[in-house]
């Protein structure tokens, strides 16, 4: 049994065996966009991966074959994402892991020991924060296991897309622990029910239920990751960048806040900053001229 299996999350030893039964089949390698720029470690020696294509990102859990995310790989990703939070001219953020088998199988059981379980925690919860922050919409790009700090990670994006052969699951509590970010994050999108049942039995889903629960938005065929990732790059690629980022903090500011706030929050960055846009007079100066608006992006 090779180091990532044995270091898998919190999964149990062998994540097939937690899956019970087989493996997921393979997930398609590569870039999930066409024509992304080569995809490049940010160090030599970096567990993650940014690649670049115009205004559209991809992050990659570069640990291949099981894209375990250990301290140093976490620690990795919140860096990247701090970098990406930083550039305003993004529309697009996809996540990803490398290779064929797994998103990510989570953190590593290793970093789950008293001196080292408090830094985990920390690197884990940063990534997430930042990553929920990015002012572009992020997908998170799920084919195979999909499980514990993975999950979540998964979980933290804005959409999910995932194969109908992937596995999504939080086994924590058969290691005698429970995951912090999914218990914060999952009752608003799950209720408190569906939440205790997932991390209390520890049991995996399929990718057909967690669409069923409303945790996966596009379900694809197998082996068809990199098409549905294509589709999706292309059609919110051709939006206006600027839009869809406010677009995204007024859905944040409804799903943060009570109604009567969350539709005077809207309002507000219809009114302060939307208006302010020359692609929104360009998209009606389109519609009324009869042609297709030709973006700026500001």
């Amino acid at each position: 049994m090779d180091r990532d299996r044995r270091s898998s999350h919190l999964a149990a030893a062998d994540p097939e065996a937690t899956l019970h039964g087989s493996p997921p089949a393979a997930a398609s390698p590569g870039a999930p966009i066409p024509a992304t720029a080569p995809t490049a470690p940010i160090s030599p020696t970096s567990p993650i991966s940014v690649g670049r294509d115009g205004r559209i990102a991809t992050v990659t859990l570069d640990r291949p074959p099981l894209n375990v995310l250990d301290l140093a790989a976490l620690a990795a990703l919140g860096d990247a994402l701090g970098v990406l939070e930083r550039d305003g001219e993004l529309a697009l953020v996809f996540v990803r892991g490398a290779g064929r088998r797994a998103f990510s199988a989570g953190t590593a059981v290793q970093d789950h020991v008293p001196d080292r379980v408090s830094a985990m925690l920390a690197t884990l919860r940063e990534a997430v924060v930042r990553l929920r922050a990015l002012p572009a919409i992020t997908v998170a790009a799920v084919g195979g296991h999909c499980l514990g700090g993975g999950m979540e990670l998964a979980m933290a994006c804005d959409l999910v897309i995932a194969t109908e052969d992937s596995r999504f699951g939080q086994p924590e509590v058969d290691l005698g622990c429970y995951p912090p970010v999914a218990a914060a994050l999952y009752p608003a999108r799950l209720g408190p029910g569906r939440t205790l049942e997932l991390l209390a039995t520890g049991h995996p889903i399929t990718a057909a239920r967690a669409a069923e629960l409303g945790l996966v938005q596009r379900l694809l065929p197998a082996g068809h990751l990199e098409d549905g990732c294509a589709r999706l790059a292309e059609e919110l690629g051709g939006k206006s960048a600027p839009v869809l980022r406010l677009l995204k903090r007024a859905v944040a500011a409804g799903r943060d806040l009570p109604f009567a706030e969350a539709l005077a929050a809207a309002e507000r960055l219809y009114l302060d900053e939307l208006t302010k846009l020359a692609d929104m007079r360009e998209g009606v100066d389109a519609f009324l001229e009869k042609r297709q608006p030709r973006w700026r992006h500001h």
